[in-house]
């Protein structure tokens, strides 16, 4: 019985499949079966090539591979080994079927009007660059799609070699400009937007290619640029007729360009940012914009040492229209009413007024009356710095839904007297509607700031405070005050409790996010009151 069970192992053996050696698992890996290659080995290398017809099966190749090869020309014949047997014919090549061309790929069966609104949201997400760019160079449907001028709606233009010697940037400008001579007709004819950057000699070229090829530009921005004329803003005035919006802070402009170009495009203007010159005056109380909504001006890196004069009824009959005032770190001062001058018509339309200043400045009750005293729909409110205002003159405004107010001090509060009462006259006329409060450095004593935060606790209609950031530092606010504003307002999303001198050690920290604000409550319920 032993010799048939051997007999029986044995054939299973050899009906088992063998294992497959690292040969063929590359000869696989490089040409799959059914894949449309086939491997051709060489001298030095393996080349994987195409063929037309169906792939080779494995004992085909193998078969290849036993064939010796021929010799080259020029080299003597090997003499063949002996061998006991010839080798096997190689098994009959099957005849190539005709087959279909290559497939030209998704990308090119996709209508052009269809990619270019694909490229048109990418562009709408990230802008142009450096995206079109890159897709340009995938293949011609591409290239011919990122070409149109519909999608170069946005464009920024930084100088190259911005910080290097003056020397190789000036010849860095040169080269980019005679670039920018092509591609401002082929590419940014719907030009839109137009940001310069850094640019030291060649604005006015710059510029000038704009007003001959980017007729539809709305928007212009000039941030660090040198040598902008009057005459390259009228120049550009006149020639892009949809015009309404500049931006020209941190760049040297003359100091008549402004005027210059508020006289030829000022009726069109809608924003306008600005840095403070010696024109600064003359451009607010002469300029006449109908239709200006945002006006910005700012210090640059050097602080002006002389106050502004600030035609303040001037500038509201030449900008009726104005919703967004910010004067931004400016020593400035209103012109003096004469005697008998009625008050000016005011911003009847004025939405945001921000006179925040890192120092002392001059802005009292008086004034602040004189700029809002028709403004109705004001909601955001930013006086920081402005330690002259005081609650009382505060609640004399005439808006009601008032959303965000920014009060604090940073930095001046040790040398002035501040008051110590007052602030429940702000929180009772718009705890309804504040969104945003910052008392910081406030002088307020604890017991007015706790009858100022408890107007949060009962809201009209009995809804919840739509407060969700409250910034308190360097305020004499109590733990109690604290614990109360924060049950009574679910939607507290920052808390600021810096240097707090009545709370805790441990919590005078700022909060951010719902989680922390609520640890914060636990903590303040659970810790022993300070002695």
């Amino acid at each position: 019985m032993a010799a048939p069970a051997s007999r029986q192992v044995r054939r299973r053996a050899r009906a088992a499949p063998r294992a497959r050696s690292a040969e063929d698992w590359w000869w696989d890996r490089l040409a799959p079966s059914g894949s449309g290659y086939h491997l051709l080995p060489s001298d030095s290398m393996l080349l994987v090539l195409s063929e037309p017809g169906p792939a080779r099966t494995r004992a085909q190749r193998r078969a290849a591979r036993r064939t010796p090869r021929q010799p080259t020309p020029g080299h003597a014949a090997a003499k063949p080994k002996a061998t006991l047997r010839p080798d096997p014919a190689p098994s009959p090549v099957p005849a190539p079927t005709p087959e279909e061309g290559p497939d030209a790929g998704w990308g090119d069966r996709i209508p052009l009007e269809i990619l270019v609104q694909i490229f048109g949201l990418l562009v709408a997400a990230d802008g142009p660059m450096p995206f079109l760019g890159r897709a340009a160079r995938v293949c011609r449907r591409w290239q011919e799609a990122a070409s149109q001028p519909a999608l170069w709606h946005t464009v920024t233009l930084s100088s190259p070699l911005a910080g290097r010697p003056a020397k190789g940037r000036v010849k860095a400008e040169k080269k980019l400009l005679a670039s920018l001579e092509w591609l401002m007709p082929n590419r940014f004819s719907q030009l839109q937007r137009l940001t310069l950057i850094h640019w030291k000699s060649q604005v006015y070229p710059v510029l000038k290619l704009v007003g001959e090829s980017c007729p539809r530009l709305t928007f212009l921005k000039l941030s660090g640029c040198h040598g902008v004329t009057a005459d390259a803003l009228v120049m550009l005035a006149k020639a892009c007729c949809q015009l309404h919006s500049l931006d020209l802070q941190h760049s040297m402009v003359e100091s008549t360009a402004v005027v210059s170009f508020l006289e030829e495009a000022g009726s069109r203007m809608r924003k306008l940012w600005l840095t403070y010159s010696s024109q600064t005056t003359a451009i607010l109380g002469g300029s006449c914009c109908p239709q200006l909504q945002v006006l910005e001006v700012s210090t640059g890196i050097n602080r002006n040492s002389i106050p502004l004069q600030l035609p303040v009824e001037a500038l509201q009959k030449g900008c009726p229209q104005l919703q967004v005032l910010r004067l931004l770190n400016l020593m400035w001062l209103p012109k003096p009413l004469g005697r008998g001058v009625a008050p000016g018509p005011g911003f009847p339309s004025l939405e945001e007024l921000c006179l925040a200043s890192s120092t002392c400045n001059f802005v009292s009750n008086e004034v602040l009356g004189r700029l809002l005293h028709r403004s109705p729909n004001l909601r955001l409110l930013d006086l920081r710095g402005c330690a002259r205002i005081t609650p009382a003159g505060l609640q004399d405004l005439p808006c009601r839904e008032l959303e965000q107010l920014h009060l604090g001090l940073y930095g001046t509060s040790d040398r002035l007297t501040l008051a110590k009462e007052g602030s429940p006259l702000l929180t009772q006329k718009w705890c309804h509607t504040l969104r945003e409060l910052d008392l910081s450095g406030q002088g307020f004593s604890e017991k007015d700031l706790e009858q100022a935060l408890a107007a949060f606790l009962s809201t009209p209609g009995g809804s919840h405070p739509a407060l969700c950031s409250l910034n308190l530092r360097g305020t004499r606010v109590t733990p109690s005050t604290v614990s109360s504003v924060i049950s009574s307002c679910p939607g507290l999303l920052y808390l600021n409790l810096e240097s707090c001198r009545c709370l805790p050690r441990g919590l005078k920290r700022a909060y951010r996010g719902l989680e922390e604000v609520q640890w914060c409550l636990e903590q303040l319920l659970t810790s022993p009151l300070p002695s």
